[in-house]
């Protein structure tokens, strides 16, 4: 039985997220204790306490939940969880899976993610950009959606292909709006515009993408101590080089994690543990690998309940450490 560890992205972002593993876990206090000096100011109280409107800002949504991740991380690391075979992590989640796999510190992580943030949201003046989920459409239906929907100069394209259900399309505001009733009218169950901050994973963050590139240049990765499978490629990475250039490129390109699953799934792993706050990766996972354990460590009662399913599956205390 191989073992994935798998991280969230932005949007599983709750006020008293990662409260209670610092109360339970030192280990995971720990961590936020690093990120509140990394950043020079109390993310954990953001955290632990909000206010929503502060913790939604895409500048602190990112740092936030990567350090909540790597907190539930530690916490699982203290309690003799087992090393996992693989990593991989949704969008942002993608760093979360780096400082897992010993690749990138979490100070330079949260510094890093920070301004990633703060590069993806003035990449575009707001108003300007927008994303819609779709479901029920095949990934061919969504891109000549998006083909017909673009007009000279607009961007509109599949930016999350999440499971064979789920697709997100991101690009110029009037684009993804006409695109919305050409995906109805092609077979999509449901499109729906969604309240982001800014057209993720388009090529209109290219701007972001070089600011962001500038900043990755300086700083230290390591070979990943575990196999790392990217968004940006949908593809198993062992090296700095190849895990430094692909966070570069994920800025304007489509987050594959359909892809990511299936990847892992041919490779073994039945077991997935998302590793953070929310749940949402655990059901794109039962979606696209059905036959896949999902297991949930966001507090200290999931952790308990991860460490029982992992025993009675053979892989408890210390097992492929």
């Amino acid at each position: 039985m191989s073992l994935a560890f798998i991280f969230p992205g932005q949007g599983s972002q709750a006020p008293g997220m990662g409260r209670g593993l610092a109360e339970s876990f030192p280990a995971a206090r720990a961590v936020f204790e690093e990120a509140d000096e990394a950043l020079g100011f109390r993310l954990s109280e953001l955290c632990f306490g909000g206010p929503a409107e502060e913790l939604q800002l895409t500048e602190n949504t990112q740092p936030a939940i990567l350090t909540v991740s790597v907190a539930a991380l530690r916490a699982m690391e203290s309690e003799g969880f087992p090393r996992p075979d693989f990593v991989a992590g949704h969008s942002l989640g993608e760093y979360s899976a780096l400082v897992a796999a010993g690749a990138l510190s979490l100070g330079d992580a949260v510094r890093v993610v920070r301004r990633r943030g703060r590069y993806m949201q003035e990449a575009v003046p707001v108003g300007e950009g927008a994303m819609a989920a779709v479901l029920g459409a095949d990934l061919e239906a969504v891109r000549a959606a998006c083909d017909e929907a673009r007009r000279e100069g607009e961007v509109c394209d599949p930016a999350n292909i999440n499971s064979p259900g789920q697709i997100v399309i991101a690009g110029s505001a009037a684009a993804v709006e006409r695109a919305i009733p050409l995906l109805k009218a092609r077979g999509a169950k449901r499109a729906v515009p969604l309240k982001v901050s800014a057209p993720f994973h388009s090529a209109l963050m290219l701007p972001a993408q070089e600011r962001l590139a500038a900043d990755l240049a300086g700083v230290e990765f390591k070979d990943p101590r575990v196999p790392l499978v990217t968004n940006v490629d949908a593809r198993v990475v062992r090296t700095a080089g190849e895990a430094r250039e692909s966070l570069v490129r994920q800025v304007s390109r489509p987050v594959r994690w359909r892809e990511s699953v299936e990847l892992l799934a041919s490779e073994g792993a039945e077991t997935f543990v998302e590793v953070g706050p929310g749940k949402v990766l655990s059901g794109l996972v039962r979606q696209t690998a059905p036959g896949a354990r999902c297991l949930n460590v966001e507090d200290a009662a999931g952790l308990r309940a991860a460490a029982e399913a992992l025993a009675a599956a053979g892989r408890g205390s210390g097992a492929g450490a």
